[in-house]
C-alpha cells in the first residue's frame, strides 16, 4: 500500500468544525528529522561517560563490580579521564542519524497511519498506532546505526583498537568484513532498540496524556513551559520503562561486538552461545542500575530538546485529538 495517499491526505483541512492540524508536508518531516538527530546527538553525546562505565560494567563485571559510582573511579584510576570519552566520534554521529530516521520516521508513520485510520479510530487506537510507528522507525534508523554502533562498543572494549572513529571502522572492516565487523549485532541492536522504541513513544504519549490530565491541564492551551515540563517528566517515565524492557538484548549487543566473543559460527549461534554463558538473570540486571539512570535522563533530555526545537522551527506537532469532545 503506497503511502503517498496517505500523505496527501495528512495535509488536507479538518472539516469537522475543529482547528485543523498540519500541514504535514516535507518541509513538516524535515524539521522533525532535524530535530530527532539533535536531540539524539546531544543527549548521547553527553551521556557518553556513562555509556563508557555501563559498557565496562556489562563486558567486565568481574572487575567493574562496585556499582555505577565505583566504575567511574576505577576506569578513571586506570585509564586517565580522557578515557570516558572513548567512542565519543561514533555516539555522536551515530545517533544523529538514527535520531534523524527514528523521530521524523515515527512522525511520518504516525501521522500517515492517523490520516489512514480517521480521527475518530485514530484516536481510539493511539497506543497500537505509536507502537506501530515506533517500530517501522527504529527498523529504518537501525540500518544506519548498527556500524557506528559496532564501532564504539570496540573502541570501548578495546581503547588501544584505534584512535577514533575515522581509524577504527576502515580496521573493522578490513579484519572482519562488512557483515561480521559491523552487522553481528544487527540481531540484538534489533531486539535491544525495537522494543525500546516502542516502549518510548507509546509510554511517553501516555504519561503525557495522564500528567495533564491529573493536572487538569489542556495541552492545547498550555504554555510552552508547561508542555516542556511535561515532556522532560513524561520522558523519565517513558525511559526507565524501556531500559528495563530492552535491557537484556542491550548486554547481548554489548557482548557480541567485543573481539572474539561467542565464538565461531553464524551471529545467532554466537549469540546463543553468550546468553548461556551469561544466564538470564545476569542479562537482565547487569548494569541495569546505570542504565535506568542513563536512559532515563536521555530520554527526558531527547523528548525536552525534540519539543523546543520543533517549536523554534516553527513546526506545530501533530496531536491525536478526541472527537468526542469540544
Amino acid at each position: 500500500m503506497s503511502l503517498t495517499p496517505l500523505l496527501i491526505n495528512s495535509m488536507k483541512p479538518n472539516t469537522h468544525g475543529k482547528k485543523s492540524q498540519g500541514p504535514f508536508d516535507l518541509t513538516y518531516y524535515l524539521k522533525g528529522a532535524l530535530a530527532g538527530g539533535l536531540c539524539c546527538s546531544v543527549t548521547h553525546g553527553a551521556l557518553c561517560p556513562v555509556d563508557v562505565v555501563k559498557t565496562r560494567i556489562q563486558l567486565e563485571p568481574q572487575k567493574y563490580n562496585r556499582g555505577m559510582i565505583a566504575g567511574f573511579g576505577q576506569v578513571i584510576a586506570s585509564e586517565g579521564v580522557g578515557a570516558l570519552a572513548t567512542g565519543l566520534g561514533p555516539t555522536v554521529v551515530g545517533y544523529f542519524i538514527q535520531g534523524w530516521f527514528k523521530f521524523g520516521g515515527v512522525e511520518f508513520f504516525k501521522i500517515n497511519f492517523a490520516s489512514y485510520l480517521g480521527e475518530k479510530k485514530a484516536w481510539e487506537m493511539r497506543i497500537p498506532i505509536y507502537l506501530g510507528a515506533a517500530a517501522c522507525a527504529e527498523f529504518i534508523a537501525d540500518i544506519f546505526l548498527c556500524p557506528l554502533e559496532a564501532t564504539r562498543i570496540r573502541l570501548v572494549s578495546n581503547p588501544e583498537y584505534a584512535s577514533g572513529l575515522i581509524s577504527a571502522m576502515p580496521k573493522i572492516l578490513a579484519e572482519d568484513g562488512l557483515i561480521k565487523g559491523f552487522y553481528s549485532g544487527f540481531g540484538p541492536i534489533l531486539l535491544k532498540q525495537i522494543p525500546y522504541t516502542m516502549a518510548k513513544f507509546a509510554v511517553q504519549g501516555a504519561a503525557a496524556e495522564s500528567i495533564y490530565s491529573a493536572a487538569g491541564i489542556n495541552s492545547n492551551t498550555a504554555s510552552e513551559s508547561t508542555k516542556l515540563g511535561v515532556s522532560l517528566s513524561s520522558g523519565v517515565i517513558a525511559g526507565v520503562a524501556a531500559a528495563i524492557i530492552s535491557h537484556p538484548a542491550d548486554t547481548l549487543l554489548s557482548l557480541i561486538n567485543k573481539e572474539g566473543a561467542g565464538g565461531e559460527g553464524t551471529i545467532m549461534t554466537r549469540l546463543g552461545r553468550l546468553a548461556y554463558e551469561v544466564g538470564f538473570v545476569k542479562l537482565c540486571i547487569t548494569g541495569l542500575g546505570a542504565r535506568c539512570v542513563m536512559i532515563g535522563s536521555l530520554t527526558a533530555g531527547q523528548f525536552g530538546i525534540f519539543d523546543t526545537i520543533m517549536t523554534l522551527t516553527g513546526a506545530s506537532k501533530f496531536k491525536f485529538t478526541n472527537p468526542d469532545e469540544n
